[in-house]
């Protein structure tokens, strides 16, 4: 049975909001979520991003709130800036029938701005753990009086390293506050987080048997590596796509990449780590009004980023965890509209892409690459539509009177025809010449796959992983865990560094999962950090100072047994 927003004890202000808002009827989660926050119940949500579940946990917060008290009653916490200014945003769209004053604190902004915002008094505070942790620290914001809590895309706290953050936020919240919870999935440390701190929760799963989008169409291209840009090339040429995302593991990629789409004719832009939060912002509203088609960006950057219309999503490189394949794709087939996943697979990538299939349980099917043709075909085919539209619009006089010119000069019709056409394709993209060799078939890494998947990490390692990764514990050394090796980073405590910050600078900056870091020792002056052996390499290449963390270069080098 379908309810309807009045149905589900919501006050008439916030219908009105929602159905200005556009909104028919609540979603699935928001039909299971509103009714037990609106009597009181904490609760575990789990449901994927574009399903509603800011309202569902929105709407029951702005109507428990007294407008008239100058104390923050309620905080909601957010992975990233992005997020959490999206969910400010929608917050205020949801209470603009009432006086709710809400405030977005996340860091890249001034501290003065945001504790004057504070001193004025705001009844909501929506942030990015860190920043809201400072701000605590600081004595500007005070938790008294704080009934309502909302941690808000769970498993992305996890992995940023956020989850120690979260914790000592909520040990300042007083016992008898009502929390709610939502992730996409629920790793370990996510659930002996909520028995700690959430009183009987309500627990609300959306279509858990299916994990991935049923309306995101999964397709995958075996491809060499050295051929991936030529293969994307292609695909862009014959793919309809309005809208665009292309997951890339580093930063240093992501620019390349745009940039040499950006060269060949096709809108893009890059959205990694070195853009400040001005850029940023920038990037992403032309990417919003479609001003960019593309956006090459990496998974640290894209976190929690809430774009609405994503008609595609490319895994250039393909990620190294099957719930980042999810976060992924998530991002395309949203609000009940159809989206396309692709991902370009190289042999060394097969074995954590049947482990994503195996854990997804979705049907991935196996395409074969465009050729030239096919390229020039669809190129011919876009060149007669774009001229079609334009003789629907008819001829002006003044254009009659131009082709007529044209006649008096002694050119024909089929002249002055081929002259436009060669304009109009002047600024087509151009395709590379290269050739694109056919991998090697995949019985000859069989084998070698077997023996990779074997040595990965399980999925149940969540909570061990976040409880090495506290400052309090002690490393025990190169090889302490099995797959890991140990190195020696040139910062600590004394430059005021933090777990989170370790993990947040070593896989946005080299661009690997944040799973593949584990145990993190911080002393006074270094620190160190277990990295997963197959990642090992790729850390210590792109460690060498060129980025950095608290304003202090990052050196990272193997750790010896006399430095243990």
């Amino acid at each position: 049975m379908v309810y309807q927003f009045q149905e589900l004890g919501l006050q008439d202000q916030f219908v009105q909001a929602v159905r200005k808002m556009g909104f028919v009827e609540p979603t699935p989660i928001q039909q299971a979520a509103i009714p037990a926050l609106l009597a009181g119940r904490d609760v575990i949500g789990q449901a994927q991003t574009g399903t509603g579940k800011t309202a569902a946990f929105m709407l029951p917060l702005l109507q428990g709130l007294n407008p008239s008290t100058h104390s923050v009653q309620a905080l909601v916490l957010a992975p990233t800036r992005e997020l959490a200014k999206q969910v400010a945003d929608a917050a205020s769209q949801l209470g603009q029938e009432t006086s709710v004053r809400i405030l977005a604190v996340y860091g890249g902004q001034s501290y003065t701005i945001q504790k004057r915002a504070l001193g004025r008094g705001v009844d909501v505070v929506v942030g990015t753990p860190g920043r809201l942790l400072d701000l605590i620290r600081q004595n500007e914001l005070d938790l008294s009086q704080v009934s309502y809590l909302v941690i808000d895309e769970a498993d992305e706290m996890l992995e940023m390293g956020f989850v120690d953050d979260v914790e000592s936020i909520l040990k300042e919240l007083s016992a008898d506050r009502q929390i709610a919870l939502f992730s996409a999935t629920m790793p370990d440390a996510i659930r002996k987080l909520a028995n700690r701190y959430l009183n009987s929760p309500e627990k609300i799963s959306v279509n858990p048997e299916q994990i991935t989008v049923a309306e995101t169409t999964q397709r995958f291209y075996r491809v060499r590596e050295e051929n991936k840009m030529a293969a994307l090339i292609r695909l862009l040429e014959v793919e309809d796509i309005d809208s665009g995302l292309i997951f890339v593991r580093t930063k240093v990629r992501s620019q390349e990449i745009a940039d040499e789409l950006s060269t060949i004719g096709f809108p893009a832009d890059a959205l990694n780590g070195d853009l400040n939060q001005a850029r940023r912002e920038q990037v992403l509203e032309r990417f919003r009004q479609h001003s960019l088609k593309i956006l090459v960006a990496t998974d640290v950057a894209a976190r929690g980023l809430d774009i609405d219309d994503v008609t595609h999503v490319i895994n250039y490189d393909f990620p190294q965890d099957a719930e980042d394949y999810v976060h992924r794709i998530g991002r395309t087939g949203r609000a009940g509209k159809s989206g396309v996943a692709i991902s370009l697979i190289t042999s060394r990538e097969r074995g954590i892409q049947k482990q994503v299939i195996a854990y997804t349980k979705q049907p991935v099917e196996e395409c074969v690459l465009p050729t030239v043709e096919e390229v020039e075909k669809r190129r011919e085919e876009r060149l007669l539509q774009k001229l079609s539209d334009q003789l629907i619009v008819g001829v002006s006089p003044a254009e009659r009177k131009l082709v007529e010119q044209f006649g008096e000069q002694g050119l024909t019709p089929i002249e002055i025809a081929v002259a436009a056409i060669r304009f109009m394709r002047a600024t087509e993209s151009k395709l590379k010449a290269i050739e694109i060799k056919e991998p090697v078939h995949e019985e000859r890494y069989k084998h070698l796959e077997e023996r990779r998947s074997q040595g990965n990490r399980s999925k149940g390692n969540w909570s061990d992983r976040d409880e090495r990764r506290s400052p309090k514990g002690k490393g025990r050394g190169r090889g302490s865990d099995a797959g890991m090796v140990r190195l020696w980073m040139n910062l600590g405590n004394k430059n005021g560094i933090r777990p989170s910050d370790v993990v947040g600078a070593i896989a946005s900056e080299v661009g690997i999962p944040g799973k593949a870091i584990g145990a993190i020792e911080i002393l006074a002056d270094h620190t160190f950090v277990d990295i997963s052996e197959q990642h090992v390499h790729r850390v210590l290449k792109e460690s060498t100072g060129k980025y950095q963390l608290r304003g202090q270069a990052v050196l990272l080098r193997l750790a010896d047994h006399t430095t243990n």
